[in-house]
């Protein structure tokens, strides 16, 4: 390999840590909204194809656990695969054990990844035979995934009610803004979605403090004093097999691995569903909690790196929710790339294995290295300085910003209603797994079924 193509992927992939452990850090920064915009510019920019990979690669490991670590320190999810984990880590917020909790999502991540992209590799090339057939009834995986989703969890009857009405709302806004000019006639709306269903339930609960009645009968209390856990910090404890237990190790592993043939699932599902049963019914609530943060953080990451590296490699074209979101400019950025001419088309099948092992490979070193060794000091200075109602603030100002530079005005009210809708679904039962599943679903659901 040419030495100079080398030193672009490596710097490339150091960038991609850089830059999103920073935006990492923020509370509701999207995993769409802050990995399309760059990536995208990347290859309409001309970059080699194998440093865009390797960029993206080394993107989606950072920011997955970066954006873990707000969850663990102030109870505020980082991103959409970060909901999963919010019950557990106020839990063990509340015990001042936020530096161990970071310290086991690390470990979890590095367990994942390194289960992933091996068997991630395996099944793409089990699959390329199979391209053309994927290609002609792909747009069915979503449809069969929000019914999987929605048998598998709780609330069957409900859950699969809520798909055709959910379906409804999403397609109906798009021809609403279509119809009225906010976006062009071939345009899509897809941060201003994910980000209505992930601040659903946060937005039904802020709405409801404007009800009078609601806001007096909610509980009042003293300020909380939490003491963070110095256990777990030592700089010299790297070995993932040092912070987690063998149980929490044999679990992560386990679950990452049913994770990653599971790539046309939606990861926030998958990892609300298998980070359940990963967490068990075995043990005390701590135990079972970071069993839970370990596993979720696995199963995030081999969800994530599964839902690129298998549509990818194998078919060429977006056959997941990662690939159809985060992912679409590694498939489709005209007139850089199209479904006919992408990543798929232009790399070999060992330039891309390079590209993505070294992508995963140094950011997993970098990032793992940073939320291990600094978790303690990352949580006493955000604990101490910042306060919670000013990242409530920052975290709802992004969503407003999101939804105006999606579709302008129209859309931050477009915004609220998915919110209020999915957010009211949700906490009657509906869970997140199934209504993202079904925002990927609702175009086949709506053409073909109704």
């Amino acid at each position: 390999m040419d030495p100079a193509l080398m030193l672009q992927m490596l710097l490339a992939a150091v960038a991609a840590v850089l830059l999103y452990t920073f935006i990492g850090f923020i509370p509701g920064t999207d995993e769409t909204s802050v990995l399309v915009p760059v990536s995208l510019a990347l290859a309409l920019a001309g970059v080699d194809p194998m440093v865009l990979l390797t960029f993206f690669i080394a993107a989606i490991v950072t920011l997955n656990l970066a954006n873990a670590i707000p969850t663990a320190l102030v109870g505020l999810p980082g991103g959409v695969l970060s909901a999963p984990m919010m019950e557990h880590s106020l839990y063990l917020r509340q015990q001042g054990r936020s530096a161990e909790t970071i310290r086991k999502m690390a470990a979890g991540s590095a367990v994942g990844t390194v289960i992933a992209v091996p068997v991630s590799f395996a099944i793409a090339s089990a699959i390329a035979p199979f391209a053309d057939t994927l290609r002609q009834h792909g747009s069915l995986l979503f449809v069969g995934g929000a019914v999987v989703l929605a048998l598998l969890g709780r609330n069957r009857l409900l859950n699969l009610l809520a798909i055709i009405p959910m379906s409804l709302l999403f397609q109906g806004l798009l021809s609403l803004y279509r119809d009225s000019g906010v976006i062009p006639e071939d345009g899509n709306i897809s941060v201003s979605f994910f980000l209505g269903i992930t601040i659903g339930p946060l937005l039904v609960s802020v709405l409801g403090m404007l009800n009078r009645t609601v806001r007096d009968a909610m509980p009042r209390r003293r300020a909380v004093k939490v003491d963070l856990a110095t256990s777990g910090t030592d700089h010299s404890a790297l070995n993932p097999t040092k912070i987690l237990t063998t149980d929490e190790t044999v679990r992560t592993g386990f679950w990452s691995l049913v994770t990653t043939p599971l790539f046309f699932l939606s990861p926030v599902g998958l990892t609300f569903l298998l980070g359940e049963l990963a967490a068990g019914r075995k043990g005390d609530r701590t135990t079972r909690a970071d069993r839970a943060m370990a596993a979720m953080s696995g199963i995030a990451h081999a969800s994530y790196l599964s839902g690129t590296i298998i549509p990818l490699l194998a078919v060429g074209i977006p056959l997941s929710p990662v690939a159809i979101g985060p992912a679409q400019a590694l498939f489709n950025a005209p007139p850089a790339y199209d479904l006919d001419s992408n990543l798929h088309h232009t790399l070999s099948t060992a330039s891309f294995m390079v590209a993505v092992v070294v992508g995963a490979v140094l950011a997993l070193v970098l990032t793992y290295v940073i939320a291990v060794r600094y978790s303690y000091r990352i949580t006493y200075l955000v604990m101490r300085y910042i306060a919670h109602e000013a990242v409530l603030g920052l975290f709802i100002a992004f969503i407003l910003l999101l939804a105006y530079l999606d579709a302008g005005v129209a859309n931050i009210f477009g915004v609220l209603l998915v919110g209020v809708a999915c957010g009211t679904l949700n906490k009657l039962g509906v869970g997140y797994g199934v209504q993202f599943m079904t925002l990927y679903a609702s175009p086949w659901i709506v053409q073909n079924l109704l």
